[in-house]
């Protein structure tokens, strides 16, 4: 049975379907509205929409944004006749597809606060899955969890595990809707909550106003310089805020027909993003992690030339974001695919973070993918030794602040710092969160009198913004963030160990990739047990996180304290990069 609103088309004696258009009648809106749902609104009045793809990129449902709409208003209907009320929380697993789409916008338009929660993932298990949705449905305190057919085992055990109720959405959505009015949002209602995380133990929800979102969005839109001809692509999940935020909602709100292939699909056959960049006749439009990009070069034969089968010469802007930017990876990506008519050119480095809802920063199209050579000593703030020869590691320029946001470099006491010193990154401007949801103490942590704490470090330079590390404590690897408590967590629930022995934080390798290291206090002086405890650590923090580590045991009463008796993990990485913390050593 065809998706309601699909065009078809008999080709050879297939039925095949066309995909909403790239460009309408309706005049261009870049999301000045005053709420999402009103965004919506004014998109159902064109012809463009969201389009679905399987994982050979193929066409298999395309969604008009006036089909969205209708039935967005339906699950509305249905969300209110369960009982749910303004300002209720319900939680969505968010797997890239119509129903998720229709719900969303459901509980947009009934008032309700939408809460995006991850699908699971190839590592971890059943059990660790459960953990992490249990963990944030706590946090967010929904009236119900609403999840795909195929996950109700898991995502119902998570729900009956915090007293929610668990709702499978193919039951909701064949509920007869019945008609009622709908409640008036206004702009300084909050839209949505996004965890800004991938935290499985602290997790923090950000709390987004229709204001804040619209206003990102148009300055989203603004620095990217949309144009008629422009289309979507993109493989990211929507439960992080590049996937949702400016993947899903802003070619919502700025009227852009978008081509979707699921994040798993990506991942087993990446290069089915670069076929579908290929057949879109207009201007392409599509962002991804470092490691996107990296994983499609590796995956192209030194023996195929790229040209036959791509042709990239329409993508006209390839974001870069969610972790460090390596320019050797983008190189590799440009010496791969320059011959199917991929420019370095079409790079657009950014910076951004949910908490100021999306973008803080963006490359002027055109300009590509700038680098700045900075002494190690400068970014680490370890002192080298006479002996130690300089290193530098090349730094990229991350863009512009965005329309509306201003950003600052200040000290640790929040002096501000000149141009070209390195420091904190705060920023300030419209679309910064109101908070974190109930967690007051975290919220003052890193918000003062309007302005945010990144937690990032930086500089600027001539007006652009350049990332050069982390001060708070997220390692972020291929894209996905984890925080250094959950891999302590994990290696507590060892025998032996305690909280306060462990301290995890990223390093840099060699190569430029990010890598989480983990110090654990070792008590036992045996070194066939030390090679066993080293081993064990390493497998349990990959089953917990899907990362590789490198694991060093060290000394008890090793590990530096602030003057509270916290543990202070920055200082931690300091001395063990400056050598000052010695592990033991132990045979490979």
């Amino acid at each position: 049975m065809r998706p309601a609103g699909a065009r078809e088309r008999f080709m050879d004696g297939m039925t095949t379907l066309d995909p909403t258009p790239t460009q309408d009648a309706l005049p261009r809106r870049f999301a000045d509205f005053a709420t999402l749902g009103e965004a919506l609104d004014y998109a159902a009045q064109g012809t463009r929409g969201l389009n679905f793809h399987d994982a050979r990129g193929a066409l298999t449902r395309a969604y008009s944004f006036a089909e969205l709409r209708k039935d967005a208003q339906a699950a509305a209907w249905r969300l209110i006749a369960d009982g749910i009320a303004p300002g209720d929380r319900v939680a969505l697993v968010a797997e890239t597809g119509a129903e998720f789409a229709a719900l969303f916008f459901g509980a947009v338009y009934a008032g309700a606060w939408p809460v995006p929660l991850p699908l699971p993932t190839s590592f971890g298990g059943k059990e660790s899955y459960i953990d992490q949705l249990s963990v944030q449905l706590s946090s967010c305190d929904p009236k119900m969890l609403i999840f795909p057919p195929e996950l109700a085992a898991m995502a119902g055990a998570a729900a009956e595990a915090r007293d929610v109720r668990g709702v499978d959405w193919s039951e909701l959505l064949a509920a007869e809707p019945v008609p009622v009015a709908l409640p008036s949002a206004q702009g300084g209602d909050i839209a949505y909550l996004q965890y800004s995380s991938g935290s499985t133990r602290f997790p923090h929800g950000v709390a987004i106003t229709h204001h804040a979102l619209l206003n990102n969005l148009a300055a989203h839109s603004h620095g990217m310089r949309l144009v008629d001809s422009d289309r979507c692509i993109s493989w990211l999940p929507w439960y992080h805020d590049m996937g949702l935020v400016g993947c899903f909602l802003s070619p919502i709100a700025n009227q852009v027909s978008t081509d979707y292939l699921k994040t798993e699909d990506f991942a087993r056959r990446p290069l089915a993003w670069l076929d579908m960049i290929s057949r879109n006749g207009g201007t392409s439009i599509s962002y991804s992690p470092t490691f996107g990009y990296d994983i499609c070069s590796r995956r192209i034969s030194s023996q195929t030339r790229a040209s036959d089968r791509f042709d990239l010469s329409r993508w006209r802007l390839a974001g870069n974001g969610a972790d460090m930017i390596r320019p050797d990876v983008m190189q590799g990506f440009v010496d791969a695919f320059a011959d199917a008519g991929f420019k370095a050119s079409a790079f657009l480095p950014s910076y951004g973070l949910a908490e100021a809802t999306l973008a803080v920063s963006i490359m002027p199209p055109g300009e590509g993918i700038r680098v700045e050579l900075v002494e190690e000593t400068q970014l680490s703030g370890v002192k080298a030794g006479e002996d130690r020869p300089q290193r530098y590691r090349a730094i990229v320029n991350c863009g512009k602040p965005v329309r509306d946001m201003t950003v600052e470099i200040r000290e640790e006491d929040g002096t501000p710092l000149p141009e070209r010193a390195i420091g904190k990154l705060w920023c300030t401007g419209p679309s910064v969160m109101v908070g974190y949801f109930r967690d007051d103490d975290a919220t003052a942590a890193c918000m003062k009198d309007g302005w945010l704490d990144t937690g990032d470090m930086g500089y600027l330079s001539d007006g652009y913004v350049y990332i050069v590390g982390r001060a708070k404590d997220m390692i972020i690897v291929n894209g996905r963030n984890h925080w250094p408590q959950d891999i302590e967590w994990a290696v507590e629930q060892l025998p032996g160990f305690k909280q306060g022995d462990i301290a995890a934080f990223a390093i840099t390798t060699p190569g430029g990739e990010e890598t989480p290291a983990v110090l654990v206090q070792c008590r036992t002086s045996d070194d066939i047990e030390r090679t066993r405890l080293r081993d064990e650590i390493r497998d349990r923090v990959r089953a917990v996180t899907g990362m590789n580590c490198v694991v060093e045991l060290i000394p008890p009463r090793t590990l530096p304290r602030t003057s509270s008796g916290k543990l202070s993990r920055a200082k931690a990485r300091n001395l063990y990069l400056s050598g000052e913390i010695k592990p033991y050593a132990i045979a490979a």
